[in-house]
């Protein structure tokens, strides 16, 4: 048995039409598909609901549910912003610096570039609240992949034991954090 692909990722919006109009301004995302019952197809419970499907390239499907008779939605105060966040992958760092602008210039707060050594990124939040990064590869990033790949275990279980941060690879972040 294997997984071929992620089907499709799903969080809750608060609003449906603002948040298709929103990913398709902002991230050139098309609007795929929209499904609406007032029953739940898998519980069967009755609650009226819009589901959203989003093009986020390659097959990806980005998904979105507003559920109109829930409680306001919220995050979890326990978890940490910068944590729960979706990633997607831009070609290059031109296109990273290109989106940036967009972004910016749309009156979206965006932070970084940030230096990940593999990757490069941006973050900010969409309507809802969900953090949204986008990254693009180093141009070194496979031979840097093969040098994490090799300590990934190690790591792993360093970490297990101790709950400290391994050092194996500290040289990641070693210029953006001014090691």
């Amino acid at each position: 048995m294997k997984i071929e692909q992620i089907h499709h990722v799903a969080y809750r919006c608060n609003d449906a039409k603002e948040t298709v109009e929103w990913y398709g301004k902002m991230l050139n995302m098309g609007f795929i598909l929209a499904i609406a019952e007032d029953k739940v197809p898998s519980t069967h419970e009755p609650d009226p609901y819009m589901h959203l499907f989003l093009d986020a390239g390659n097959g990806n499907v980005l998904a979105f549910f507003e559920l109109p008779t829930k409680p306001k939605m919220g995050s979890d105060p326990n978890t940490p912003a910068w944590v729960q966040h979706i990633a997607f992958k831009v070609k290059d760092r031109d296109m990273l610096i290109e989106f940036k602008e967009h972004l910016e210039a749309n009156g979206v707060e965006v932070l970084g570039i940030t230096d990940h050594s593999l990757f490069h990124s941006i973050y900010f939040f969409d309507p809802s609240g969900h953090r949204v990064e986008l990254a693009c590869p180093d141009p070194e990033e496979e031979a840097m992949f093969k040098r994490m790949d090799s300590v990934k275990w190690d790591m792993l279980e360093e970490w297990s034991r101790t709950k400290k941060a391994p050092k194996h690879a500290d040289w990641l972040h070693a210029k953006e954090l001014g090691k």
